[in-house]
């Protein structure tokens, strides 16, 4: 029973419309994109698997409290998504000081670290974890300069941004980094390994 019903999961799914590249209708591809995100099946034409390294790199992205307090959080989101990075973490928190204080370590014998602090913990944080080819140096230029009077319009900073101190978001600055802050603010099991029916028009060449 179980054979015949995985059976007729996969053909389902596989027939789909949208697991052939085509969407008949906007009716038919909410259902159908369900079935491919519950039960991980690799639609035909949409394999993750690619020959390009580096499709796997992952980065930490944080909205700091004033774009949480300004209600950025879906502009920002939406920003990485239409890009082309798949998301695999996210959490809402309110951020402890001792964690803080790891993540900031490089930066605890600058003037202005007890002030970094106090602006972090002032309010909730939201953190994500974005994979995706180049993530890492990607989301910097998508973010923008530190300075928002330095950042390039179109960036997250450049458009919601005016003061370094208050500077919306936050995105690892090195694959080492980013390796390290995620182990930081995500347990293992808070990230998701998950196929994206659209990984091969992202990616396949």
């Amino acid at each position: 029973m179980v054979q015949f019903q995985r059976y007729w999961l996969k053909n389902l799914i596989l027939q789909s419309p949208y697991c052939r590249g085509v969407l008949s209708s906007r009716k038919s591809y909410i259902p159908e994109f369900s079935f491919c995100l519950l039960f991980g099946h690799r639609c035909a034409g949409y394999s993750t698997t690619s020959g390009i390294p580096g499709v796997r790199e992952r980065t930490l992205v944080a909205v700091k409290p004033d774009g949480v307090q300004r209600r950025l959080v879906g502009q920002i989101t939406q920003r990485f998504e239409q890009k082309g990075f798949k998301l695999v973490g996210l959490k809402m928190l309110q951020a402890p000081e001792e964690q803080l204080s790891q993540h900031y370590h490089e930066l605890r014998r600058k003037p202005f670290y007890p002030s970094l602090l106090h602006y972090m913990t002032s309010g909730p944080i939201v953190v994500m974890v974005w994979e995706g080819y180049n993530v890492v140096r990607t989301s910097r230029i998508m973010i923008g300069d530190t300075n928002p009077v330095e950042a390039q319009a179109g960036t997250v900073r450049g458009d919601f941004s005016i003061h370094i101190s208050r500077n919306v978001v936050h995105a690892s600055d090195s694959v080492e980094g980013a390796q390290r802050e995620i182990q930081l603010w995500f347990h293992r099991k808070e990230l998701m390994d998950w196929d994206c029916c659209d990984h091969s028009s992202t990616y396949q060449i």
